[in-house]
């Protein structure tokens, strides 16, 4: 019988396997199958929201709001969202990094462009993080959005 945990457990492998084979994102084709599977595997306060609802609760102006970017220290070099706080999706210890965040506290996040945070997703899921909102399109649809970004 497959339980829950075995269910995301490979879930994890398959998006962490993705997310190394993509490398940096940059590819906007999806996986229906695997962001489904992905999807049914996270807690409720775990959801994908629009640029526009992702901008809306940064401007909401929460004190302990975390924004936390998953991409490489170079792509967060070239522009991120204003006071993200940027944690790399692909170190090997990305989850022990992560365990060491405020899992009930808020976040926003996002990578290049939904890949990476697919997986993040996951892993948060899994470490208890109960509100967490991930950027659809990541920063790429941040960008289509009109919605403004930092760099440096």
């Amino acid at each position: 019988m497959t339980t829950p945990r075995r269910v995301l457990a490979a879930v994890l492998i398959a998006s962490l396997g993705a997310a190394a084979c993509g490398g940096t994102d940059t590819d906007t084709q999806s996986d229906p199958v695997g962001s489904a599977a992905v999807e049914s595997a996270v807690a409720p306060g775990i959801q994908v929201v629009s640029p526009e609802q992702a901008a809306a609760t940064i401007a909401d102006g929460s004190d302990d709001l975390v924004i936390l970017d998953v991409r490489t220290p170079e792509e967060f070099d070239d522009g991120h969202i204003e006071g993200a706080v940027m944690l790399d999706f692909n170190r090997d210890d990305f989850a022990e990094q992560l365990s060491t965040f405020d899992p009930e506290v808020p976040y926003v996040m996002y990578c290049q462009s939904g890949n990476r945070s697919s997986g993040a997703r996951a892993i948060m899921s899994e470490l208890g993080f109960t509100s967490v909102e991930d950027i659809d399109g990541g920063i790429v649809g941040w960008e289509q959005a009109g919605l403004p970004t930092t760099s440096g």
